[in-house]
């Protein structure tokens, strides 16, 4: 494992994973988040944001935290091991709302900026996309995923299946 790619819902435990991942492994950890916003939620454009990827991706070593969905089919390209997190609404839901009440009016380890976390109407879209992934990309995952050649591909659908995973690192 040297190019690890996480992708699933939001609030799945991700960053935290990528964090722990990073840790036992010595390898770099980029979160997506950071590279993409600016100062008080404003964002790199497209086209910049691309670039900054593309930089990152052709290092030799490297976790990548994060979906931004478009450009999932690019990451693959490069990445050695893909850990999916396929959990439930329900724990995703959970896991965004533990993630504000902790991270309330300070700004994520994750996240680029002065992005302070807050309740506002970005965070009921997050809620509803949260609600609605399963159901809009689950099938889309999948099926990118089957064709990931030559990569490893280690599919989480639970906590317990994530924690078991690090113990044995």
């Amino acid at each position: 494992m040297q190019k690890v790619l996480l992708i699933g819902n939001a609030g799945a435990g991700k960053t935290t994973f990528a964090k722990q991942l990073a840790q036992k492994l010595h390898l770099p950890l980029v979160h997506l988040d950071n590279l993409y916003w600016r100062g008080d939620w404003d964002h790199l454009s497209r086209d910049a944001f691309d670039a900054i990827l593309q930089g990152e991706l052709e290092k030799p070593k490297w976790i990548i935290d994060g979906n931004f969905n478009r450009t999932i089919p690019r990451r693959l390209q490069y990445c050695d091991t893909v850990f999916s997190f396929d959990l439930p609404t329900i724990t995703c839901l959970t896991g965004i709302t533990r993630r504000t009440l902790t991270n309330l009016g300070k700004v994520r380890s994750d996240m680029g900026g002065n992005c302070i976390e807050h309740f506002d109407s970005n965070k009921i879209s997050l809620y509803r996309n949260v609600l609605t992934f399963n159901n809009q990309h689950r099938k889309d995952y999948y099926e990118l995923l089957s064709h990931a050649d030559g990569v490893n591909v280690i599919i989480f659908r639970n906590r317990h299946q994530v924690n078991a995973f690090l113990s044995k690192l």
